[in-house]
């Protein structure tokens, strides 16, 4: 599905990822772990093409880089930020709307879809995006990018500040995604569900992957472990 080689990417002058490879398959969760400030978030823009990147980044074979990003979210590609980009003033079902694809008889994912994952959505509906809470928001921004039907969901810290019972419902999401085919590109800092729900997972340290492998690989290599994510 998601194919990424030799990725280089810059902030201006500053050189921030070296060389990433990188690649999820077709209905598989993937989660990319590591330190605040080590290039995590950079790479999902870069594939989004939101800065300035050289190398390859391929979705189903179709190379993205040169590309703006609403050419890439038409290709497919969703992306949830951290910053948990709503539209305040707007209520939770026109936020959803926002999101809906052109072509909706063709795609995976209805209204109707979002309040059975969430039914504190549904709940809200008529209210303002604005005073929700934040695990609300979050559940509304992921349900937003979901209405778009893509067939790549990237999600920035997604559990970021959130309750355990929240993260569960997080959690729950991701893998009902996996069950439609979508393939997901989660970048965590909590280990316990990257853990629980990936097939794969990537370490990055100062912009180079340190670490690739299985999550029962991870659970055994302490070294990695204790170098590159433990605080």
């Amino acid at each position: 599905m998601l194919h990424v080689q030799q990725l280089h990417a810059w902030y201006g002058k500053s050189h921030v990822l070296h060389g990433v490879d990188l690649r999820v398959g077709q209905g598989e969760i993937v989660s990319l772990l590591g330190r605040n400030g080590v290039g995590r978030s950079t790479l999902v823009k870069a594939v989004m093409g939101q800065v300035i990147a050289t190398g390859s980044v391929r979705l189903k074979g179709q190379q993205l880089l040169g590309l703006q990003a609403f050419q890439i979210a038409h290709l497919g590609v969703g992306y949830v930020p951290e910053g948990r980009d709503i539209f305040p003033t707007l209520t939770v079902e026109q936020n959803l709307l926002l999101g809906e694809k052109a072509n909706k008889k063709s795609s995976r994912w209805r209204l109707a879809d979002m309040y059975r994952m969430f039914p504190r959505l549904q709940e809200r509906a008529a209210v303002a995006a604005g005073v929700l809470s934040g695990g609300e928001q979050q559940m509304l921004t992921l349900c937003r990018t979901l209405m778009g039907d893509p067939d790549l969901i990237m999600i920035d810290e997604p559990t970021e500040g959130l309750a355990p019972k929240i993260v569960a419902l997080v959690a729950d999401y991701l893998l009902a995604l996996k069950e439609k085919g979508v393939s997901v590109l989660l970048v965590e800092q909590k280990l316990a569900i990257a853990l629980d729900i990936s097939q794969r997972v990537y370490v990055m340290g100062h912009g180079v992957i340190v670490f690739e492998g299985t999550p029962g690989q991870l659970r055994e290599n302490t070294a990695i472990r204790r170098e590159w994510l433990v605080v």
